[in-house]
């Protein structure tokens, strides 16, 4: 007798994870290096059904890529520091073009638009003290537009994760 016609899986939203999607994110955001037969044998799947899950979690964006987390110390960024930066002026056009220049900018790994005093909240990595005073000199503060730079250097990292499951 011939298999009824499945369903065309949609995209997951967040909400319609079941256990199984959950812990095969959990696995791949530890390791992201696993195979498709390590992780059903983890979540007690078959290969076929973990590959088609981890497809459909791709597809829809729940997954947006997969990266190597890499130690700053090893490649000489030892000085961690969040700058919180306000704007001159706060137009759209103003604020795009201080996008884009801080996307230039390699030293800056992150950068938050926030609310309250500040307008953005950059987190920058550095060889040294001297290393980010020629950052902050020669690059951040000539950034078009730039108002007041507020530097908050971390003494140490106390939490650090990217796992959101």
């Amino acid at each position: 007798m011939p298999k009824p016609p499945q369903k065309a899986e949609r995209p997951a939203a967040a909400g319609e994870l079941d256990e199984k999607d959950r812990a095969i994110l959990r696995l791949l955001q530890q390791n992201a290096r696993m195979t498709v037969k390590e992780i059903a044998e983890a979540v007690h799947l078959s290969p076929t059904p973990v590959h088609e899950r981890i497809r459909r979690l791709e597809s829809s964006g729940i997954i947006r890529q997969y990266a190597a987390l890499l130690d700053p110390a090893q490649l000489g960024k030892r000085l961690m520091v969040i700058c919180y930066v306000s704007l001159k002026q706060h137009n759209k056009n103003a604020g795009s073009r201080f996008i884009k220049a801080i996307n230039e900018l390699d030293e800056v790994i992150e950068c938050y638009n926030i609310s309250g005093q500040f307008d953005f909240m950059l987190k920058v990595m550095a060889a040294d003290m001297d290393d980010y005073y020629h950052f902050h000199v020669d690059k951040l503060s000539q950034v078009e537009n730039m108002g007041q730079v507020q530097s908050v250097f971390v003494m140490g990292v106390i939490k650090q994760t990217h796992q959101l499951l």
